[in-house]
């Protein structure tokens, strides 16, 4: 057994133990032999049967349980056979999926047991222990080359040892062993040698010896044979190289003397007439006209009468090559036991014939490359080898014809293996996408040699090609056995796509056949998360026939189909398919299940199957806007609310990971309130699943941005599971979603009050350090928030928090610069807090960030820097000291943001306090900027405005020059405002400027007084005052005009 495995079994790999049996027909005929040896052993031979094995035979098992009858001690999944060893050990062990088995009695009971999975226990167990007699019978009978004396070695042990009856058992194993392999042996080369294939070799001796029969005269029987091509690979062939992928080997035009010439293709496979190629033909020229024949010779026989009837007479009679000389895998062999490795003479040759397709390219006229389809689109059918050849003999049965054909599909994997290049020409290379919409395109995985593949790469193309060429049951087993690869890596998924897989894959699910459907399905949900599978499925008009099968009756295909789009639908042009072909719809509808209960019959399991699927597809489709209201349109969101309270985990991940997704449109956050979604995302904070917990977390991070919200949260406890979630520090997604939650609902002072309770905020400050930019802007943000109350301030800095705030001022992640300054701003309201951030050079970051060019960092800047200089010890003099700083904040008066006019005029209002600072700023242009901006309806940025104009007027000529400026009558219209801080600032400016007799004037003539006299008998008593002083003003500057005028 050990001999056959190693000389004629096919592997995927050439030497590892890792490697698997290929699917041929030389090791289907192997394992079937192999099984019915095991089946039989039992009964022919008891005694060996029993006999214990050295080591036990493990491999990875699809029986279960269930399957073993008596005999058996079953405990659980766990099985154990009643027979043991002298030890008291079983013979078998299974912990599914492993099996252990340690005698050939239990082997025949095992494939007994497995009816319907014999040959697949057999394979495994095979690839699982590549020398089987090495385990039976000790190291010292493993497989080697050159002669092998185990059994003499036995013959000594019988002569010399105690155990002689043993000794005697295990001769008589291993004979039957050697015979067993003598036999596999005898009939795996039977079936190579009846496999024709013609050589480079051959056909150039072919063509010397018809060359020889033009000779003029009576024994003249040909008129001439021409090669095609004078341009000769190193290989031999004379084909292109994309040509050569097709086991083609040369082109001849022959003339015969009786008929036309006579175009010919010679292939590994044959010879045939082509369409006529004369060098570099059309791609139709390359099509086969005629039959398939074995050599030159009958082809000519068949096509020429007078070479039929004179080849006979000529001196020299036309020999055939002996078959083993055309039989490729004895070469092999034969090579092998020379010490000739295989692997490194294929490496060789692909090298030379990698030099020599290069050479051809740069010797093409005019020095242009002829496009040639890519392999993975043209010339993969299997209908040339299926027509009827004359070497098949008329009573050939079907059976020996199919069998020829799987023989024929693997020679041309083989010889793509040996094909320069990998699996085309260098001109397929030059093929682009133009597929680049939203989603960076992955580079294409292309290889320079075939070295750089493994064997699991061809061995799934050989799939690929038995797949497009069997009936029903052959695409069944096609598909069974494409599954037993590891499709999720990347070469195998990419060996389906290069060879036409995806084509044949996606035309399946337009059949009637449901198995070939879940097969193909099943295969695509798990090569479709390579994003270049992805893109080729799209392309190729698979997500409308997934959308159709959505409507299928058979739950299988629903769920297969949907969660086969999910994984599809990861970029905008697949999503707007789905939504375009009536996918939304479809998969809403995938919703309404019945999942509350935990218990569950084997319909309500699809059901709900079917549903989470349903909603694996919606979260991938919900990335887009339009597919968000379609969701809404369809009814999703109440079956989605229903879900939401389902008790398993897997079915609540997607549901609310679309909902999270969804929440970020308003009318998605309004309904989650209404269905009384909250109480669900914080009953599920509490679950043990961190994924789960994630993304309702996630979800409340969005929906807190609406005040009923918050409260909501707080009204349902679900401040606290976000405070304890703070200590998974190692789950960063986990990390930033909490600090996400916990900002957004810091945003209500109540839940601020409650944060404070939980120490949440002590936690917080331990994370601005060693945490990536997304956990850094929630934690910052909600530090912020939490900043607002006088306690927190403190608590902020007696935790060390106020550094790594003013370190984080360094940053370039504006949304982190953003929430940073807003929390420095608020902490700086403290004595205590502003010297540290003084001492710490905070304010001249903060001032230097008014030059970034976002506004809202502008902004954020600009309000921290006015509690800064409100607390700072000499905040004139420090203000003085950064160069330029004056300047930098009048020019922002410019910004057309009114965000940043307001900061800015609140800062402005601060700075002028200091008399020194108000005459610089003046100087910059201070006055017609803001005289400028008292046009403005935002009552915000009118407060501000009208404090920092009361503040300018108290240098020099300001007064007038507002008043010159047009300020005054503007400023009259903000007390019609309905906000109360706007009437106080604008009281105290309109007091500066009444000041100027002008500006008084000015005043009357807009009716101020009627105004102000209102205001006079306010409670706000600074309002009070300015109001009555302006008032007084006027008043003073009537009576002097009449005095004036009437003496």
């Amino acid at each position: 057994m050990g001999v056959a495995l190693t000389r004629a079994a096919q592997w995927t790999t050439a030497s590892s133990g890792t490697g698997k049996l290929e699917i041929t027909p030389v090791n289907e005929s192997l394992l079937k032999e192999i099984l019915q040896f095991v089946e039989q052993f039992s009964s022919r031979h008891p005694q060996e049967a029993r006999l214990v094995f050295k080591e036990p035979l493990q491999w990875t098992t699809s029986l279960e349980a269930s399957d073993f009858k008596t005999e058996y001690d079953i405990s659980g999944p766990a099985v154990k056979s009643q027979e043991t060893d002298r030890d008291g050990h079983p013979m078998l062990q299974l912990t599914p999926p492993s099996i252990s088995v340690h005698s050939f009695s239990q082997l025949s009971k095992i494939v007994q047991l497995a009816t319907d999975k014999k040959l697949k226990e057999v394979r495994a167990c095979l690839e699982a222990n590549r020398d089987p007699i090495a385990k039976m019978l000790g190291p010292s009978f493993a497989t080697v080359e050159g002669e092998d004396s185990s059994v003499l070695r036995l013959l000594e042990e019988v002569k010399e040892g105690d155990q002689a009856k043993e000794t005697e058992i295990k001769v008589k194993l291993i004979i039957l062993l050697q015979q067993l392999d003598t036999q596999l042996l005898s009939n795996s080369l039977k079936q190579i040698s009846q496999e024709v294939r013609l050589s480079p070799a051959a056909v150039r001796n072919d063509v010397e010896l018809l060359k020889s029969f033009c000779s003029e005269g009576e024994k003249r029987v040909l008129t001439s044979v021409q090669y095609t091509s004078d341009y000769e690979f190193t290989n031999g062939c004379r084909t292109p190289p994309w040509r050569q992928v097709h086991g083609e080997i040369c082109y001849l035009v022959i003339k015969p003397c009786d008929t036309q010439p006579l175009h010919i293709t010679c292939s590994t496979a044959g010879v045939f007439l082509n369409g006529g190629i004369w060098q570099e033909g059309e791609e139709n020229a390359y099509d086969r006209t005629s039959d398939v024949y074995r050599d030159l010779v009958t082809l000519l026989k068949s096509k020429s009468p007078h070479f039929a009837e004179n080849i006979n007479k000529q001196d020299f009679a036309v020999q055939e090559e002996p078959p083993t000389q055309k039989v490729q895998h004895v070469e092999l062999v034969e090579a092998e036991e020379q010490g000739q490795p295989q692997r490194s003479y294929e490496h060789q040759e692909k090298n030379v014939h990698e030099k020599a397709r290069q050479q051809l390219v740069q010797n093409k006229p005019g020095g242009k490359k002829k496009l040639e389809p890519s392999l993975k689109w043209k010339n993969l059918g299997l209908a040339s080898p299926y027509e009827p050849s004359p070497y098949y003999g008329k009573n050939s049965s079907n059976k020996q014809r199919e069998t020829t054909m799987l023989i024929v599909i693997s020679c041309w994997v083989l010889l793509l293996s040996k094909t320069p290049g990998g699996v085309g020409g260098a001109d397929d290379f030059s093929e682009s996408s133009s597929e680049s919409e939203e989603d960076e395109e992955q580079p294409e995985r292309r290889t320079e040699s075939n070295t750089d593949l493994p064997s699991e790469y061809w061995q799934i193309q050989k799939l690929v090609k038995y797949l497009k060429g069997g009936n029903q049951t052959a695409t069944v087993i096609a598909l069974c056995s494409m599954r037993d690869f590891n499709l999720a890596q990347e070469t195998c998924q990419l060996a389906i796509r290069d060879v036409g897989g995806l084509e044949v894959l996606i035309n399946l699910l337009d059949t009637e056949e449901i198995k070939c459907k879940i097969g193909s399905l099943k295969i695509l949900k798990e090569i479709s998360r390579n994003s270049q599978i992805r893109r080729a499925i799209a392309d190729l008009g698979g997500l409308q026939t997934m959308v159709k099968i959505l409507d299928s009756p058979d739950k299988d295909l629903k769920y297969l189909a949907a969660e086969t789009i999910a994984n599809v639908a990861k970029f905008r042009r697949a999503r707007r398919t789905v939504r375009q072909h009536g996918g939304i719809k479809r998969l809403v509808k995938l919703l309404d299940c019945v999942p509350d209960s935990a218990a569950l019959t084997e319909e309500q399991e699809k059901d709900v199957e079917v549903a989470r699927c349903g909603a694996l597809a919606l979260w991938s489709c919900s990335k887009s806007t339009r597919n968000k209201e379609a969701i809404r349109k369809a009814g999703g969101i109440p079956l989605l609310a229903r879900l939401l309270k389902s008790p398993h985990e897997n079915m609540l991940i997607p549901v609310v990971g679309t909902l999270q997704e969804c929440a970020s449109e308003r009318s998605y956050r309004i309904a989650i309130q209404t269905e009384g979604m909250i109480e669900d995302l914080v009953k599920n904070l509490n679950c043990d699943n961190h994924e789960l917990q994630m993304h309702c977390a996630s979800a409340i991070f969005k929906c807190a941005e609406d005040k009923r919200t918050r409260d909501l949260v707080r009204q349902c406890e679900g401040l606290q599971p976000l405070v304890t979630l703070l200590s998974q520090a190692d789950n960063k997604q986990l990390l930033a979603a909490t600090t996400g939650a916990i900002w957004k609902c810091s945003i209500s002072m109540e839940n601020v009050a409650k944060f404070q309770d939980y120490k949440a905020l002590e936690t917080l400050v331990g994370l601005l350090t060693d945490q990536p930019e997304e956990v850094l802007v929630n934690v910052v943000g909600a530090l912020g928030e939490g900043a607002q109350k006088p306690a927190n301030r403190a608590t902020i800095r007696k935790c060390g928090g106020i550094q790594p705030l003013v370190n984080l001022l360094t940053g370039t992640n504006q949304a982190l610069l953003v929430n940073v300054t807003k929390a420095v701003g608020a902490c700086a309201t403290e004595l205590e807090n502003m010297t540290i951030i003084d001492r710490l050079d905070g304010v001249r970051l903060l001032w230097s960030l008014l030059k970034n060019p976002n506004p809202d960092v502008q902004a954020s800047a600009a309000w921290a820097i006015c509690p800064c200089i409100e607390n700072a010890k000499d905040s004139g003099e420090m203000v003085r000291s950064f160069v330029g700083g004056l300047e930098l904040i009048v020019n922002l008066l410019k910004s057309t943001n009114k965000e940043v006019l307001a900061s800015v005029c609140a800062a402005i209002a601060k700075i002028a306090k200091d008399e020194e600072n108000l005459a610089v700023i003046t100087d910059h242009g201070v006055v017609p900027m803001l005289a400028k901006l008292t046009n403005t309806t935002d009552d915000k940025l009118r407060r501000h405005l009208a404090e920092a104009i009361a503040r300018c007027c108290m240098w020099g000529s300001n007064r007038v020059l507002f008043g010159e400026a047009g300020a005054v009558a503007p400023l009259v219209r903000y007390l019609k405002s309905k906000d109360t801080s706007v009437h106080q600032a604008t009281a105290q400016a309109l007091f500066q400027l009444s000041k100027d007799p002008n500006n008084c004037i000015t005043m009357h003539d807009n009716g101020v007084v009627k105004l102000l006299l209102g205001m006079m008998g306010s409670t706000d008593e600074v309002l009070q005052e300015a109001a009555a002083g302006c008032v007084a003003n006027i008043r003073r500057l009537a009576l002097a005009n009449e005095k004036a005028r009437y003496g």
